[in-house]
């Protein structure tokens, strides 16, 4: 298993407007900065956070799942496809573009947020007729396991299913714990750590290969054969991580950044 840690440096920055929203960018576009230009088909990763109430107006995208998860606070949508809805703490957003549409955002005061592109099989999302869907944060099932809270966003266990290979959760790790996450052959975590501090490491070498890792930092974990990843608590607070899983490579041409 290969581990790296990418501290807030290595991200790539964005604003809109005058700085109304500021955001760090684990996976960012080429002319951003960021070391990570793309986990498989994980194409975009966005952490926004409003100083005060901004929209950002319509604009279009096509063939992309964009999801927007929201960590605290509102966020309102509006598109061509005649949706206008609202979602608060803990809901998430997902637009299926497929041919092609408009839409525009805004983030209410203190708002904090991800925006995150998954990359399907464009030439084939492109010809299907684009979709919204709204979730509230009750429609996401919890997972107990051995204390640690597991949310799940995407994937079969999830109210989200997408096109690309991926499964998404938020976990929450209390203090001085530890959670084990199985990762496939061929497969990788892409993982930004939302709050606290911990270490992230293979539980076959876990006293070898230790990566620490805190608030802010994005963690990209890949296996060549079926592995397990162990995320620890340090003992004073708890770990809070969204985790992302996708294949690391696909069997269909990729955008060219």
């Amino acid at each position: 298993m290969e581990i790296r840690v990418y501290t807030q440096n290595e991200q790539a920055k964005g604003h809109f407007g005058d700085g109304e929203i500021v955001e760090s960018k684990p996976i960012g576009f080429p002319h951003e900065g960021s070391v990570v230009k793309r986990v498989g088909p994980l194409f975009y990763w966005a952490w926004a956070k409003s100083l005060k109430t901004f929209e950002i107006p319509l604009h279009p995208h096509s063939g992309f799942e964009i999801l927007s998860y929201v960590l605290t606070g509102t966020v309102g949508h509006r598109d061509t496809l005649g949706n206008l809805q609202e979602v608060s703490t803990g809901g998430a957003q997902i637009m299926q573009t497929g041919s092609g549409a408009y839409h525009a955002e805004e983030l209410g005061k203190d708002t904090e947020m991800f925006q995150i592109w998954f990359e399907p099989h464009l030439a084939q999302t492109t010809k299907q007729p684009p979709t919204y869907n709204q979730y509230d944060h009750e429609a996401f099932p919890y997972e107990d396991v051995d204390g640690v809270r597991v949310k799940h966003i995407v994937g079969p266990s999830a109210p989200i299913q997408l096109v690309t290979d991926s499964m998404m959760s938020d976990i929450t790790i209390p203090a001085g714990a530890s959670y084990a996450h199985e990762l496939p052959s061929g497969y990788s975590h892409a993982v930004v750590i939302v709050e606290g501090t911990g270490s992230v490491a293979e539980k076959a070498v876990v006293s070898e290969n230790l990566m620490p890792a805190s608030t802010g930092d994005f963690v990209v974990l890949s296996a060549e054969e079926n592995s397990t990843a162990i995320y620890q608590a340090t003992s004073d607070a708890p770990l809070r991580l969204v985790l992302i899983q996708v294949p690391t490579e696909v069997d269909y041409p990729l955008y060219r950044k």
